[in-house]
């Protein structure tokens, strides 16, 4: 098993362990990084936006997430998946208005900081991608999967355009 790997199935681990103790069962449709995982599970939108990213029915996934976000505007995680279906959807504007929403509700938010910091490569703005990358290594004092996941995102942009710092 990779290190990586490894490294999930300890976080799912640590999750579901969290979750027993806190006295009810984990949330079938949560993800253990979610700052609101309760509300995946309760809002049939959110679920349904969950559902078409796995799709990658991206046009879907924002409409329902921005339904569910209408009923729940504070919920960080919301903002960075309409973020993350803006940004696939090619409505860079928009992807980053929800980011920006995402780490005004949770400055800590590590999908927020990961997908932002890959928006701002996309649009060939390194300085902001590395500015997120800052922040995921004050976020995670023990390695995490947004952390490495941008490290390699601006590894290959980096190799990509011959920019070297």
């Amino acid at each position: 098993m990779k290190a990586r790997d490894r490294h999930r199935w300890g976080r799912w681990i640590v999750w579901l362990a969290f979750a027993a103790t806190a006295g009810s069962a984990a949330p079938v449709f949560a993800e253990p990084t979610e700052t609101k995982p309760e509300a995946a599970a309760t809002d049939p939108d959110y679920t349904a936006g969950k559902q078409a990213l796995d799709r990658k029915d991206w046009s879907q996934a924002a409409r329902r997430f921005k339904q569910a976000a209408f009923r729940d505007p504070d919920n960080a995680d919301l903002e960075n998946y309409l973020g993350y279906s803006y940004r696939n959807l090619g409505q860079l504007d928009a992807a980053f208005e929800h980011y920006r929403r995402a780490l005004e509700l949770n400055p800590r938010h590590r999908g927020a900081h990961e997908y932002a910091g890959e928006a701002y490569l996309m649009v060939g703005d390194l300085a902001r991608a590395e500015e997120h990358l800052a922040a995921l290594r004050r976020i995670c004092l023990l390695p995490c999967e947004e952390l490495g996941d941008l490290e390699r995102e601006i590894a290959a942009y980096r190799k990509r355009t011959g920019v070297t710092r």
